[in-house]
């Protein structure tokens, strides 16, 4: 039988000979390409159940929300955003020296900053702190046959100390609890132990409340007994200078003591022994 009977898409020669000549019109099968209706078998099943041949994948992350819940995360960014900003712009003029803006906006600045986002610069000062303070506290119960007692006087910076000495891991409680309630009522009342500014009142009873509750962890009072006041006082000695250095200092310690504090009814029941 002649090929040429056979149709137009039948090779002539040889099957295996890639140089046979084929008629006008006809395709050369090459190993390892598709057959043109092999390659259209996927756009043929996309137009059958009607999507298009090149469809885009679908949508991921925010751009998978409907159109109210992207505008929604927008303005939460939006307002992360500024809050971030304006949180950086007053911690950069709480720690700045003193200008314009902060002689005019101090108070602003200082409500916005404590007491979650003070900064201390102490540690970088040029004349960083050069004694060590002890603050140490003592109480007043009422004993169960209605008389007093008054308890010695707890270093309870020694046993933060010792609490901390060996920790790998000292928790912040441990390490800046008691030493910035100190802090904040030095800096907020005078050598007279009097309140400056607003915030006198606010310190003292964070002090006072930070103190029952150490006693009560020390099982100051006996079964039977309530603490009725506190009172704390701190005990400044000046660091030795080295031995090369000519510098004489005092080593005598200073004491502060703090009047007598009544605990309210709350505080003195976490203080008192049950």
């Amino acid at each position: 039988m002649d090929a040429y009977d056979q149709g137009p898409g039948v090779r002539l020669g040889q099957p295996d000979d890639p140089l046979s000549p084929l008629p006008a019109g006809a395709v050369r099968d090459v190993p390892g390409d598709p057959r043109p209706e092999e390659a259209t078998g996927a756009d043929q099943a996309d137009q059958a159940e009607g999507r298009a041949p090149d469809a885009a994948a679908p949508r991921t992350g925010v751009a998978a929300l409907s159109l109210g819940y992207r505008i929604a995360a927008a303005l939460a960014l939006g307002v992360v955003a500024v809050v971030a900003c304006v949180h950086l712009g007053m911690v950069f003029l709480h720690v700045a020296p003193a200008n314009v803006v902060t002689k005019e906006h101090g108070k602003a600045i200082d409500d916005w900053i404590y007491p979650e986002f003070e900064q201390n610069w102490k540690l970088f000062a040029p004349n960083p702190l050069q004694q060590n303070i002890d603050v140490q506290a003592r109480a007043e119960l009422r004993t169960g046959d209605g008389g007093e007692r008054t308890t010695g006087w707890y270093d309870l910076s020694a046993l933060d100390g010792a609490a901390i000495e060996g920790n790998p891991l000292p928790s912040h409680t441990q390490q800046n609890e008691l030493r910035r309630a100190w802090d904040f009522y030095v800096t907020s009342h005078d050598e007279e132990n009097r309140p400056v500014g607003l915030r006198g009142a606010l310190s003292e009873d964070y002090l006072r409340r930070v103190v029952a509750l150490r006693l009560g962890r020390e099982h100051t009072a006996r079964h039977g007994e309530t603490v009725e006041r506190v009172q704390v006082r701190s005990r400044t000695t000046n660091v030795p200078p080295p031995k090369w250095s000519d510098e004489r200092v005092g080593t005598a310690p200073a004491y502060r003591p703090l009047p007598w504090w009544p605990l309210p009814d709350g505080e003195r029941a976490g203080a008192s022994a049950p």
